[in-house]
């Protein structure tokens, strides 16, 4: 079961880092179809933050035809993001592992290795439009 958590530093708000997170993990395949997301109540409990975030992040899921709510028993997973690629993760995520490794070792903080990535991550996108 995936374990949400805020980051109150990002300037998202709190019901759409919730959808993102439920994205990445179906496009990580970290949750598949049937699987059950947590109730409103253990997010709110847990985040201590408002039941209809919550409510409202999963009526976004619901929309884009990510997930069901069933009644009395939860919402569900009813599709997943994951895509022929997910046997290539592992191995990517090994090299990420030492990169991140290796950034640390420089000095980088959390913030840095984040600031980094996400330019170069940046450049390279633009780099395939050119």
């Amino acid at each position: 079961m995936i374990e949400f958590h805020l980051d109150t530093r990002s300037g998202v708000s709190p019901y759409l880092q919730l959808v993102r997170q439920v994205r990445q993990a179906l496009r990580l395949g970290l949750l598949k179809e049937g699987d059950q997301l947590p109730t409103v109540k253990e997010v709110v409990a847990r985040l201590a933050i408002n039941p209809n975030t919550v409510l409202k992040a999963y009526r976004e899921l619901e929309h884009e035809g990510l997930a069901a709510a069933r009644p009395g028993r939860g919402t569900f997973v009813t599709a997943t993001l994951a895509d022929a690629s997910l046997a290539a993760h592992g191995p990517l995520r090994q090299d990420l592992r030492r990169w991140l490794a290796k950034a640390r070792r420089a000095g980088l903080d959390e913030e840095s290795i984040e600031a980094l990535f996400m330019t170069t991550f940046r450049a390279a996108a633009q780099e395939e439009i050119a």
